[in-house]
């Protein structure tokens, strides 16, 4: 069984161009992701420090799976997005060395609870 924890903020999911410097904004959040292809950059940050103007969607809550996990401990994220699945909810998923992280529309978060609380302790 998972434990997760959500966490008390709102996110936005950023898009900016490829060849964008790194956005200072960024560092004022308590929480952001970075990850930079040759075809965009994409930041999850504080939604409310998302200056005007810069392509974003808000509205994310997430759930934080409570870690450290093992990096090859193997189908985590397919355990718990399954069931967000069948509940048709929208999932943007984030790792890092130590855990995962499962963003949901803040309006789907109480149905997010209901469809893992089967298979996971939520917080």
């Amino acid at each position: 069984m998972f434990i997760l924890s959500i966490l008390p903020i709102g996110l936005a999911v950023v898009r900016l161009p490829a060849s964008s410097e790194f956005p200072k904004w960024v560092l004022e959040g308590e929480f952001f992701s970075i990850t930079k292809t040759s075809d965009e950059m994409s930041i999850v940050s504080v939604e409310d420090i998302v200056p005007q103007g810069v392509q974003a969607e808000k509205g994310w809550g997430c759930f934080k799976v409570e870690g450290p996990l093992d990096l090859a401990q193997t189908g985590v994220l397919a355990a718990l997005t399954a069931p967000l699945a069948a509940a048709e909810i929208t999932v943007f998923a984030i790792s890092t060395f130590d855990t995962d992280y499962l963003l949901v529309k803040r309006e789907n978060l109480a149905k997010a609870i209901t469809a893992l609380s089967s298979i996971c302790k939520i917080l």
